[in-house]
């Protein structure tokens, strides 16, 4: 299905609402079209490819470029500027790129071919270049790959009808208003990011850029902007909260919403959040789904701490087998993933997409995430669910953070391990006693382990393949 482009179409609907503001630059719709049309036009001079490789900050340069790549008809392919040299080699080859855009603030993290910086991409003389009036749903706006918390990334396509399918359902649960502005600091290569600037264009509302998390900063813009929605993860709101209870801190009355992703949290983040005003609504979602596709309503949210919500208006969800995975129909499902068709082939259950994580639903029918299956520990015929387990942990007093995987054991087969992130050394005699107290004797680990930090993605999401590299070797 053919469709207007989405910055047409809200330049001529909303020409004077703001589209996009950094605070310090702003531009509203019908202003947007000039700075994105120049872009478009010189880019389209340097490559004969559909994709386009772009590594950029959060910044309103890189917000025009997404806007112009997509402008061209081309696709973007969002680039984790925090990678290893090595691994963006794999996906520039991958996505085969005759083309980097990388923000001049990111020059120093690839030197491979085929790139240009912003600035040397704004003094390109060029003739007229390609600017498309309409996209059609099919086409692939995006390919973003996974966070890698399994070690093994894939190029996820995300085409328009997914992105549209996705901000429709969100829009019917949160409700959108003329005068909604999203704060985006998380990162617009990662889903919860892009996801919106996309839902900026479907919906016509404002997107306010921040180019990297500092809770003050953040708190701050929510107290004296107009901002009325935030998407976080966890890590993001525990930080905002700890300012918020230090600084006693009050969000701008035009303010309703912490839109919470990206990982579990526990409980007791959750109601200190309730009590110190902060309306967090969580949800669940994946890049394979261009965000969310189950999530709380606000009206919800205060009285179902801990759960994730019920299926947004365009999914389906099912519990399958003995350790209840989670899994779906959407039209925002992605069509498949770049060069690997068999892999995504074997994600499906009889056309259901099988998400990998377990869950399950109460009787009111609200979904709560116990956790991944790949991450499941089984010992001596127990399930354990590191989420639960990591949960209890976290109230040690002296636990700033916390990870649990397993490692093989010649008697149970698995046992749960403990890495801890604290400022001081642990008596972990006492945390094991804190464990037994609260925990089932088999969920309670068997060894323990002190680290400086936990390795995580951009997203913030723990790498537990690394831990288990360093702390449980299989053999």
């Amino acid at each position: 299905m053919e469709t207007i482009n989405w910055l047409l179409k809200q330049a001529a609907l909303n020409p004077n609402r703001i589209a996009v503001d950094d605070g310090i630059t702003h531009y509203t719709f019908k202003q947007l079209i000039r700075p994105v049309k120049s872009r478009a036009e010189k880019l389209t001079s340097l490559t004969v490819k559909t994709r386009v490789g772009l590594m950029t900050t959060n910044s309103m340069d890189g917000y025009l470029v997404a806007l112009a790549i997509m402008a061209t008809g081309k696709t973007i392919v969002w680039l984790n500027w925090r990678l290893a040299p090595e691994e963006l080699s794999r996906q520039v080859d991958d996505a085969g790129l005759d083309l980097i855009l990388i923000d001049d603030q990111l020059a120093n993290h690839y030197h491979g071919r085929h790139r240009c910086l912003f600035s040397e991409l704004t003094k390109i003389n060029s003739p007229v270049g390609q600017f498309k009036k309409t996209i059609d749903l099919t086409d692939v706006a995006s390919i973003m790959y996974t966070s890698g918390t399994t070690g093994q990334p894939k190029g996820v396509l995300q085409t328009y009808g997914n992105h549209l399918a996705s901000a429709i359902s969100s829009s019917l649960n949160l409700g959108t208003l003329p005068n909604d502005r999203w704060l985006c600091v998380a990162p617009i290569f990662h889903i919860s990011g892009f996801s919106i600037i996309m839902r900026g264009l479907i919906y016509g509302v404002g997107v306010r850029l921040v180019n990297h998390f500092d809770a003050p900063t953040v708190n701050h813009i929510l107290e004296t902007e107009p901002i009325t929605i935030i998407s976080v993860v966890p890590y993001m709101l525990k930080k905002m909260l700890q300012d918020v209870q230090e600084g006693n801190r009050h969000y701008s009355p035009s303010f309703r919403l912490i839109l919470l992703g990206g990982g579990t949290i526990d409980r007791l983040t959750l109601t200190a959040c309730q009590q110190s005003g902060l309306p967090v609504v969580q949800c669940y979602g994946m890049t394979e789904t261009c965000s969310q596709f189950v999530a709380l309503s606000t009206e919800e949210a205060p009285y179902r701490i801990g759960s994730v919500g019920k299926p947004l208006f365009t999914t389906q969800l099912r519990l399958v087998g003995n350790q209840n995975e989670i899994e779906i129909k959407t039209p925002a499902l992605t069509p498949g993933y770049l060069n690997q068709p068999a892999k995504f082939a074997a994600k499906f259950d009889d056309g259901w997409y099988r998400t990998g994580d377990i869950g399950h639903l109460d009787d009111d029918g609200f979904l709560y995430i116990d956790g991944r299956l790949d991450e499941m520990i089984i010992s001596g015929g127990e399930n354990i669910f590191p989420v639960e387990v990591e949960n209890v942990l976290r109230r040690y007093p002296e636990i700033n953070d916390v990870a649990v995987i397993g490692r093989s054991d010649h008697q149970w087969g698995t046992v749960p391990v403990a890495v801890v992130v604290s400022n001081s050394p642990v008596d972990f005699r006492k945390l094991e006693a804190f464990g037994r107290s609260h925990l089932a004797h088999y969920k309670v680990p068997r060894e323990y382990r002190q680290v400086t930090v936990l390795p995580k993605n951009a997203s913030g999401k723990v790498q537990k393949f690394r831990l288990k590299e360093l702390f449980a070797p299989s053999n």
